[in-house]
């Protein structure tokens, strides 16, 4: 990738992400009042609690915004998940004072055959992969300066044994596809709780996720607003502070939660962590050549590039997830919310 110019104002520093966090609480709090109460005309909100930080400051803003009283949360376990979310979840709910309900979604999944169509295109590649085996999904290759991400399978048998495997196309899709519908079951448990009730529902992205097409399309990604998805991860921890949000949940390390095997967001998806990628995407975002990022987060000019690669390279990947319905010819849309 080309080096591209840079201005003295948009050389990186330590302090780009920096916030006024007083000034941001109040300004979306404000929005969520007014999004909510006068342009959706909805009681209050609904959203899915899994005890991390996104999740958690977004529970925490909507209370402010709405009162701990116009806020549900949801708290949807299922057979991979870590304990420790539900416990959590628990947590910031009863810190904040917030009505919580738990809903077991794994009947639902096991119904709908998401395990077993996994399990079927893990065992493609690891033909002994059993039942009561742990599993994940791990990406290589955005840092590296390869050309291509690639994706492999680590599988952990009952006596503690890990194996691997290099996933082909057709096996990585279909293992996605199936947990995609844990996302999908959440949201429509998440709608079921907003109908009944006339509230809408809180979709949870930070800007890093949100523009990196890190959500599922029709699952996390619905929602009626997303009170964070302009702030990039380092900004939301800083606002958890300022919220008070339990500093247990605050030390926690970002996870998907999706795997039976503990992974982390860069081993699925992200090339570097969160606060790395937060300010390659902040330089990206500004033109900022890749040595001056490098210099900033520790990494080589060269990695940098890769990662810029990377985001632009997901940019174009997931436009798909952003994108409306595709109509023949433009449709008047009478009931538009303005």
């Amino acid at each position: 990738m080309a080096s591209v110019s840079i201005s003295e104002s948009a050389k990186i520093s330590a302090d780009v992400l920096s916030l006024d966090t007083a000034a941001a609480i109040e300004r979306i709090s404000d929005t969520i009042r007014e999004q909510v109460c006068r342009k959706l005309r909805r009681r209050g909100v609904v959203l899915g609690v899994s005890g991390g930080i996104d999740s958690s400051v977004c529970l925490a803003l909507c209370a402010k915004a709405l009162g701990a009283d116009g806020v549900l949360a949801l708290l949807m376990p299922e057979t991979d998940s870590d304990p420790e979310s539900l416990r959590l979840g628990k947590l910031v709910a009863d810190h904040f004072g917030v009505k919580y309900v738990v809903e077991d979604i794994a009947p639902m999944l096991r119904g709908a055959g998401c395990y077993h169509r996994r399990d079927g295109f893990i065992r493609r590649v690891i033909p002994a992969f059993g039942d009561d085996w742990k599993c994940k999904i791990v990406l290589q290759g955005a840092t590296t300066g390869s050309a291509y991400n690639i994706f492999k399978v680590v599988v952990q048998s009952p006596d503690g044994v890990l194996q691997e495997a290099r996933l082909p196309l057709d096996a990585y899709l279909g293992i996605v596809a199936a947990t995609n519908m844990k996302q999908r079951t959440r949201k429509q448990v998440e709608y079921y709780h907003a109908d009944r009730l006339n509230y809408a529902v809180v979709g949870t992205p930070n800007r890093l996720e949100y523009d990196q097409g890190f959500f599922v399309k029709n699952g996390d990604g619905a929602a009626d607003i997303k009170p964070i998805a302009h702030l990039y991860k380092t900004q939301v921890y800083a606002l958890a502070a300022a919220l008070d949000v339990p500093e247990e949940i605050r030390r926690r390390p970002p996870t998907t939660d999706t795997y039976s095997l503990a992974q982390s967001q860069e081993e699925f998806y992200f090339a570097l962590p969160y606060d790395k990628m937060d300010l390659c995407l902040w330089g990206l975002n500004h033109q900022v050549d890749p040595a001056e990022v490098a210099g900033a987060i520790g990494c080589s000019g060269s990695q940098v590039e890769a990662v810029y690669r990377d985001i632009e390279s997901k940019r174009r990947a997931t436009a798909y997830q952003q994108a409306r319905p595709l109509l023949v010819e433009a449709v008047t849309e009478i009931h538009v919310v303005e």
